[in-house]
């Protein structure tokens, strides 16, 4: 029987510019309740403490609703539309997104936190500082919330991965029935990034979780390049 169990990672501080999360994972999840970890876990961080130890904040004036939006159009290479204050861009890392992905919510009033500027990269750091310090071998995935086009609801997807798929691909595999399969192709990081905001929720201060049973299979190296649609292949672009 294929079971998943996931947990969030309690008693996580608040992380500023300089730490490394990597080490913040490990050492929050040293013994019970929250570890140890196993090979082949995977660990999800959401963007907000990469940003925060990586230095992405930026000071912005919190008497003014709208003062970050210069951000959103600096951290922009293309406006995809406007709609009143709400600007869907797309950013340097191809995202297409409501605000370049510049986020207000749990950071200190005054600051605005920008996405990583290489979200793939920061998932390698924390799976190299796990295998370093503890020998075994994860998946890593960075996680942010994004809406999605003709659905209601946010839902949190993969903006950096390390270690584990980022796309599995099915193409020319048979489906229960023996057909094969021609065009399915499963995006396993967000599945994943999702699963773990469940377990960690948008206001319970929780910024980690970890996935454990996931197929041994799935994890190799990978890239943000997997799940990001070319532009030349988009139908909406």
């Amino acid at each position: 029987m294929n079971k998943l169990t996931a947990w969030g990672i309690e008693g996580i501080g608040e992380v500023v510019p300089g730490d490394q999360v990597g080490d913040i994972v490990v050492d929050a999840c040293s013994g019970e309740p929250n570890g140890p970890l196993q090979n082949f876990d995977v660990i999800v961080v959401t963007q907000k403490i990469v940003s925060k130890a990586e230095g992405r904040l930026v000071a912005i004036d919190p008497d003014d609703p709208v003062s970050h939006k210069q951000l959103v159009e600096d951290e922009a290479v293309r406006i995809v539309r406007r709609r009143g204050d709400l600007i869907i861009t797309e950013t340097k890392h191809g995202f297409v997104c409501a605000n370049s992905g510049i986020d207000l919510s749990n950071v200190e009033r005054g600051y605005a936190a920008l996405l990583p500027i290489d979200s793939d990269r920061s998932a390698r750091r924390v799976r190299d500082i796990v295998k370093a310090r503890l020998g075994i071998d994860v998946g890593v995935i960075v996680s942010d919330t994004f809406g999605r086009p003709w659905r209601n609801g946010l839902t949190d997807v993969a903006i950096g991965v390390a270690g584990i798929a980022g796309v599995l691909d099915l193409r020319g595999t048979p489906d229960a029935l023996g057909r094969v399969m021609q065009v399915t192709e499963v995006a396993i990081a967000d599945e994943l990034a999702s699963t773990a905001e469940l377990v960690m929720g948008k206001s319970n201060g929780i910024p980690v979780a970890v996935i454990r049973g996931v197929d041994p299979s799935w994890f190799r190296d990978s890239s943000m390049r997997e799940i990001v649609r070319p532009a030349q292949e988009d139908l909406f672009r």
